[in-house]
């Protein structure tokens, strides 16, 4: 594993190098050891494991969609097989903790380095597109798709959908749809890709925190980043009740799981404890 992903985290790092004493009396461990300001300042360039290729192409497929789906601060880049694994490259746009920027410029709170700030592009990826068009993950490509409704939905009632009207928040207090604005990601990092740990350890939280890891080759974190297959009340899904061209559904499996009654994932999930029982 620590042959796929090695090449995977290099950044080019440009700026102007100010050193200061700014840095001293702060744990070393805690802050990358960045020479200047560059790209990681703002964005991470990290290998995402989506899931094991003995899951199977449907399974994975479901998978790779949701994934792929959460765009708001998420660029997806290739999709691949390797080592038994399905992975995507992606860019993390949350920046460091560290950085204090403003009008293209920016200093380092840990190290003192303080410069231009470079630029950081970053093209749309919308996963709807005109008409009944979406950009989906088929046969573990991501292509575009014509995905027709089965039927032509009637006008939802509230208690259908048990999460409408949910006083449900992600980290940042954003509330409504909370399951479909954050999730969870394994970033392939092993023990001794340190500056690689530091950097994603260090990004700003909410937007991704809760950095743990659960073995040698990779860090779990959670991240804010909203679903691009959200509707434009944000709160519904824009590929519920349509179907592949094989007949499997197009919504991902994972996001038609509710919670269990009592186990609520975000703060004023409708099931979470003390909430009255949802019709499901």
């Amino acid at each position: 594993m620590a042959g796929a992903c090695e090449a995977f985290h290099k950044g080019t790092i440009v700026g102007v190098n100010l050193p200061s004493r700014s840095a001293r009396g702060k744990a070393r461990s805690e802050v990358p050891a960045c020479t200047r300001l560059g790209k990681q300042c703002r964005t991470l360039r990290v290998l995402l494991r989506i899931g094991g290729l003995d899951e199977g192409r449907e399974s994975l497929d479901h998978e790779a969609t949701w994934l792929l789906g959460h765009t708001e601060r998420i660029s997806f880049e290739d999709l691949w097989a390797g080592e038994g694994d399905l992975y995507a490259d992606a860019l993390l746009h949350v920046p460091c903790r560290y950085l204090q920027a403003g009008d293209g410029a920016g200093r380092c709170s840990a190290h003192g380095f303080e410069g231009p700030l470079p630029e950081v592009a970053r093209s749309l990826q919308p996963r709807q597109l005109e008409g009944d068009r979406f950009r989906v993950v088929d046969g573990m490509r991501l292509v575009t798709r014509t995905l027709p409704p089965t039927r032509r939905p009637l006008p939802v009632l509230a208690q259908a959908n048990p999460c409408a009207g949910a006083p449900c928040r992600t980290a940042d207090n954003v509330q409504g749809a909370a399951c479909c604005r954050d999730l969870q990601i394994e970033i392939m990092c092993t023990r001794g890709q340190r500056r690689l740990e530091a950097l994603v350890r260090a990004r700003k939280p909410p937007y991704l925190c809760k950095v743990t890891r659960p073995g040698d080759f990779s860090l779990e974190a959670e991240m804010v980043s909203a679903c691009g297959y959200l509707g434009a009340d944000q709160i519904s899904c824009t590929l519920h009740g349509r179907h592949r061209a094989d007949g499997r559904a197009a919504k991902p499996d994972l996001c038609s799981d509710w919670p269990p009654k009592g186990k609520g994932l975000h703060p004023g999930c409708v099931f979470g404890p003390g909430r009255p029982a949802q019709e499901t």
